[in-house]
């Protein structure tokens, strides 16, 4: 391991801390470059840094470093920002948007999908990231590394990849001139969602749509989750039923009903399955069992269902169809641009 020799007290602290709580391997010079408007700021978020800074923490920054970060097993190379707060220490990784861009595409699909899926891929990642940025310029960083906005891990070299990120250079998706809001998800389960059934908000954009993805791992699933467990998320005690209360206009799950010893209490199944976990509980898009054991979800899709289908545009690319097709059929009434300050 090679590092640089630190030119202060205060650079020394802060190689110690980056070194002894992330657990990571650090190449760096103290000189940090320059922001750069093509530049996107990604806060890291994974096990050793879990959580996001409140809107009223209080933070310091305790420097800034050029080079590679080795986090977990996965390598953050451009500059690094080191913050101090009050729940911890916050970690954000500036770099060149394509580059930012190749390695999402790498953490959100395989690389072994077909080529105009890739591409379409990567215009929307692209799109939402500046999306983040337009709204976030001034903050301290544009959007997550986790599927709190879009998954990123780091460097990956993959040259499929970086060929579809190369042959969509600066494209990103326009609506009246604007940068769209570009959400996708995993896996629909048949059926995309209505934006304003999940984020409040209606979208000319965004609408729901029949969308096959049968080739998804989670096209259908079951999960058997004890009612100790659900108390403890949702932090309701002494349950003793929970049932389905309405439905939306994709006949996913919007409220549930859910019976105590004392009460009956309504809750979002989007904050259901958050106070679960996005996995514990893949989709809203679910039937409910009684069993022995607790209660049997069986559901079909993964993700909050609104804009493109992943496991969709895999099939629709297989099918033939090109990634401009691909992302008209999701985004209708979008068109492709080229972004002015790539």
């Amino acid at each position: 391991m090679k590092i640089f020799p630190c030119k202060n007290g205060k650079s020394k602290l802060l190689l110690s801390i980056v070194i002894i709580l992330s657990a990571c391997i650090v190449y760096f010079s103290e000189d940090a470059s320059a922001s750069s408007a093509n530049n996107i700021k990604v806060l890291i978020i994974n096990e050793v840094y879990p959580k996001i800074p409140s809107k009223d923490e209080k933070i310091e920054k305790l420097g800034s470093m050029q080079g590679d970060l080795l986090v977990m097993g996965s390598r953050y190379s451009g500059n690094i920002d080191v913050w101090k707060g009050e729940n911890g220490l916050y970690i954000i990784n500036e770099l060149p948007l394509e580059d930012y861009i190749r390695d999402v595409v790498a953490a959100e699909v395989s690389p072994e999908w077909d080529m105009e899926a890739l591409k379409a891929q990567a215009v929307v990642s692209r799109t939402y990231a500046l999306y983040r940025k337009t709204i976030n310029g001034n903050a301290l960083y544009h959007l997550a590394s986790s599927v709190l906005h879009q998954v990123y891990k780091g460097k990956n070299g993959d040259v499929r990849i970086a060929y579809a990120v190369s042959a969509t250079t600066g494209e990103v998706l326009t609506f009246d001139g604007n940068i769209i809001e570009a959400f996708y998800h995993s896996t629909c389960g048949g059926r995309t969602e209505n934006p304003e059934e999940v984020f409040g908000k209606k979208y000319p954009y965004l609408k729901s749509l029949e969308s096959p993805c049968d080739l998804s791992p989670y096209s259908t699933w079951e999960r058997t989750i004890r009612i100790d467990e659900i108390e403890k998320a949702v932090g309701i005690a002494n349950i003793e039923h929970i049932s389905i209360k309405s439905y939306t206009s994709a006949n996913r799950v919007r409220q549930l009903s859910i019976k105590t010893a004392s009460e009956m209490i309504t809750i979002n199944a989007t904050d259901f399955r958050k106070a679960l976990g996005w996995s514990r509980l893949p989709s809203t898009n679910f039937t409910i069992t009684s069993t022995d054991t607790g209660i049997l979800f069986q559901g079909r899709g993964y993700g909050h269902g609104v804009g493109l289908c992943q496991w969709c545009m895999l099939r629709m690319a297989r099918e033939g169809k090109k990634y401009t097709e691909i992302l008209a059929f999701f985004y209708p009434g979008t068109t492709i641009q080229l972004h002015e300050d790539r």
